[in-house]
């Protein structure tokens, strides 16, 4: 491709770009699930842009287009709820989505002082979850979303001591 791809620190111009990136990467979790009503894809620009003012929000570019994103908060408690991590069809199985991953993790803990991280992903995501447990998490629990799909969830947790395990620091 003759570019690497990086990873920083999203802005708001880049709010359409994760926009349509989230659009894309979802249709196949909507389609296994069978509900194209599934909140990423359902999400408005302005909802997007209040995430990006008020959570930690990173992208991947490749050159000027952004090919990856993930977002999270830290509540009071430390828990980081780490969210919506995309990358482009074109540009899965390189290790994107890990790279991702680690990096938010180590922005919340740094930043945010995060002790521990929370994500959820569909009980049926063989992908994401094989992801999470290679990165060091573990399911705690299961939820039926409310949504009209009920979509079961998997709740899988880590905590931030274990990030420099599953690194290789």
């Amino acid at each position: 491709m003759g570019t690497s791809v990086t990873i920083s620190a999203a802005t708001d111009d880049d709010a359409e770009q994760i926009l349509k990136l989230q659009y894309l990467c979802y249709q196949s979790e909507a389609e296994l699930y069978g509900d194209w009503r599934i909140e990423p894809l359902t999400q408005t620009l302005a909802d997007l842009r209040g995430e990006l003012a008020g959570g930690c929000v990173l992208v991947a570019r490749l050159g000027d287009e952004v090919v990856g994103s993930v977002r999270a908060t830290v509540d009071a408690d430390s828990t980081a709820a780490i969210s919506r991590l995309c990358v482009h069809p074109r540009m899965r199985r390189h290790g994107l989505g890990g790279r991702l991953l680690t990096r938010i993790e180590e922005q919340l803990a740094a930043e945010r002082a995060a002790k521990r991280y929370r994500l959820r992903t569909g009980r049926r995501s063989e992908l994401n979850l094989r992801l999470y447990r290679r990165c060091g998490y573990a399911a705690v629990g299961t939820e039926t979303d409310t949504g009209p799909g009920r979509v079961t969830l998997v709740t899988m947790e880590k905590e931030a001591s274990a990030q420099a395990l599953t690194t290789g620091a």
